[in-house]
């Protein structure tokens, strides 16, 4: 099928098995939307999350830290809710209201903990995404964070945001 419409299944490139990038061929950009869509609907990242807790009328969600107690007291999200990933099933809805968004971050992008917590929060019935680049990307990007001695914020990473300016085009 070959049409121009807006939204239609189009046939995806031939594949090339010799190119390292489409050597398997993108998806139809209709399988794509649906696919980058879906992502969105469980992911979302640092920078968003902390504007969303800087809105005036409140972030509308809860900010949740699955790590450790050594790793919350090493630092954490301002105003996060910490419980454990392991203690989920025990905890949660003493802590957590099933009517308010989760957003559950872990130690960075190398580490599953951020997952696992959020499948545990999903089989339990609640609302969750998963914050991409964890605890790691909040403080690489400039953010502020708690640990147990205070407030800290560390110079943003130039190869994580743009320094100087708070918007990065994406």
């Amino acid at each position: 099928m070959n049409t121009t419409s807006p939204g239609a299944v189009r046939p995806s490139a031939p594949a090339l098995p010799d190119h390292p990038v489409l050597r398997v061929p993108p998806a139809p950009p209709a399988v794509a939307a649906a696919y980058f869509a879906a992502s969105l609907a469980f992911h979302a990242d640092v920078s968003d999350v902390a504007a969303a807790l800087n809105l005036g009328a409140g972030p509308g969600m809860t900010v949740l830290d699955c790590r450790s107690t050594a790793a919350w007291d090493q630092g954490h999200v301002p105003g996060a809710v910490h419980l454990p990933t392991a203690l989920i099933p025990e905890q949660a809805a003493r802590l957590l209201d099933p009517a308010v968004p989760v957003v559950a971050y872990c130690w960075g992008p190398g580490c599953d903990g951020a997952t696992r917590a959020a499948l545990a929060l999903a089989g339990l019935g609640y609302q969750v995404k998963e914050m991409r680049g964890g605890f790691e990307y909040w403080v690489r990007e400039g953010f502020d964070f708690e640990t147990s001695g205070g407030t800290e914020r560390r110079a943003p990473d130039p190869l994580t945001v743009p320094v100087g300016d708070g918007d990065c085009g994406c």
